[in-house]
């Protein structure tokens, strides 16, 4: 019995075996993310495909969690697993290693999914504890603060989530009870239901360098004290629409966070929070991201509890998504354009809070719309043709509707937006910003969508950047307008349409496919046909 245990056992090449599976790790880095983009490309769950695996090679079939840690990089599937999956994809095997690397085939999110994420490979690198060594650093040398980098991952959070968050919605439905409107009365009313007690004081603006040339008034116009007591300032009596919002966000304080001493202070202008005296500092702490996150659960709060999502949905609608309803509701722009974002059945918005000299205090991007400045700093080159950077420098308080093509190296898009100029609470002109992306709609209704848009860029194009919306785009872009309800889209028609790009290079030529290739791999190029 022994000697033939011994025979089975010499007749397995180990080292073979060794060397094959090293062989494997060292091409497999992204191997993991290739395999997530295939299964998330054609819908299938992790459950999906390890039923096909099943199906296909019952041995080798792995189960859901171990698939997720192949796919997270955690394990290295063998040849057998491998040959399986390129089977139910119909890829060759060779695809699935370094060798086959391209940007589409490890694309780490869909392609419904309007914001592209990057790949986080390979794996061993972006590791939890790499990732807490190598982040403190990054923002040290780049200047950014803990706050700046939290504010990040929550848009993208926010985006990933296309600004919908129902356990938030239920929680100001729960104190508000769907009613709609609600009075200041009725805000008021709410918090002594709840026990919250009322102060106000008094507090004038002050300026706040923001650059060595540029100040911005500032002033707090609000925050929350533990246990229940809410601190309103005297200047929010003239604003009622600010006071409601205020009054709705602090409540949201009290109701998500049980009113713990973490001050949640509203403030316009300059200052971006009061929360740390080290603000500034470029350096990040657990209460960055702790108290960036209370501040956005907050604002949520606040404009899902005055704007009930079913009941303010079927008004947007009654009202063909004007922004003018917020002076009928007593409630700020801002916050009916950001609520806009989460209650409409169309997904593909984008919101903008622009400060000059050209700092973006509120971004969202359900549509997958490049940033036009930083939110962190401003940049020296944005592209002035965008509405929201015109609408800066000129003084006009009518909300202004336009439409867009974006022309980038992804592709040309098609947008719509409603801009405003407005006054903050401490007197800062600021503009903001709604758009919708108006290319899915085209297709879902079969239009050639790319047709219509070159159709307005050559109009645009032949006259330097801005021309007349062509007969044809403007009857498809109008009835989208009447498809969505969304009246201002149709209102942008009747102006010239403007091109704009990710940044303010020139939008015109278009660069060539040789401009893009970098300066190495052209160099490399040559010297690979020079040598003998």
């Amino acid at each position: 019995m022994y000697k033939i245990l011994q025979r089975k056992f010499h007749t397995v090449n180990f080292t073979k075996k060794r060397k094959h599976m090293h062989s494997i790790q060292r091409k497999s880095h992204f191997l993991g993310t290739k395999i997530k983009s295939l299964r998330k490309r054609n819908n299938l769950t992790l459950e999906d495909l390890s039923i096909r695996c099943i199906q296909m090679n019952p041995e080798s079939a792995p189960s859901i969690s171990y698939l997720s840690m192949i796919e997270n990089g955690k394990r290295v599937p063998s040849e057998d697993l491998v040959d399986v999956i390129a089977t139910i994809f119909q890829k060759q095997k060779k695809w699935f290693f370094d060798e086959s690397l391209d940007a589409k085939a490890i694309d780490p999110t869909p392609e419904t999914t309007a914001v592209k994420g990057m790949p986080l490979e390979p794996g061993f690198l972006f590791s939890d504890q790499l990732l807490q060594s190598a982040i403190p650093e990054m923002l040290s040398q780049t200047g950014t603060t803990g706050r700046q980098f939290a504010h990040i991952l929550i848009r993208a959070h926010q985006e990933s989530n296309q600004n919908r968050y129902p356990d938030i919605e239920r929680a100001a439905d729960s104190v508000g009870l769907k009613r709609f409107p609600l009075t200041l009365q009725d805000l008021m009313d709410i918090t002594k239901r709840l026990g919250i007690k009322i102060k106000w004081f008094e507090s004038e603006t002050s300026r706040e360098n923001i650059t060595t040339s540029k100040t911005l008034k500032t002033v707090v116009r609000s925050f929350f004290d533990t246990p229940n007591i809410i601190y309103l300032n005297n200047l929010l009596k003239k604003i009622p629409a600010r006071l409601k919002y205020d009054l709705a966000n602090q409540i949201g304080h009290f109701v998500l966070h049980a009113g713990d001493g973490a001050r949640g202070a509203q403030v316009s202008g300059g200052k971006a929070s009061v929360r740390r005296d080290h603000i500034g500092a470029p350096n990040m702490d657990a209460k960055d991201i702790l108290f960036a996150w209370r501040d956005f659960e907050c604002s949520y709060f606040a404009a899902a509890l005055l704007c009930p999502k079913t009941s303010f949905r079927q008004f947007l609608a009654k009202n063909s998504y004007s922004i003018d309803i917020a002076n009928k509701l007593e409630l700020t722009t801002a916050l009916i354009m950001r609520r806009m974002t989460s209650v409409s059945p169309y997904p593909h918005w984008h919101y903008f809070d622009a400060y000059p000299p050209g700092n973006l205090r509120a971004v969202y991007r359900g549509n997958g719309i490049p940033i036009p400045w930083g939110n962190m700093t401003s940049l020296s080159e944005p592209c002035e043709h965008w509405a929201v950077f015109r609408m800066l420098y000129i003084n006009d308080s009518k909300p202004s509707s336009q439409i867009s093509i974006l022309n980038s190296d992804e592709g040309r898009k098609l947008y719509s937006c409603n801009s405003i100029r407005r006054r903050d609470a401490a007197g800062n002109w600021h503009v903001i910003c709604a758009g919708l992306d108006l290319k899915p709609a085209l297709l879902a209704q079969g239009y050639d969508a790319e047709e219509t848009i070159n159709l307005i860029f050559d109009s645009c194009n032949g006259i330097g950047g801005s021309g007349r919306i062509p007969e044809q785009a403007k009857v498809q872009i109008r009835s989208i307008s009447k498809i969505l309800n969304v009246g201002w889209i149709s209102e942008g028609t009747d102006r010239d349409a403007t091109v704009i790009c990710p940044r303010g290079t020139c939008c015109f030529p278009e660069k060539s496919m040789d401009d893009e290739k970098p300066k190495l791999k052209k160099e490399l190029d040559k010297i690979r046909m020079s040598a003998k």
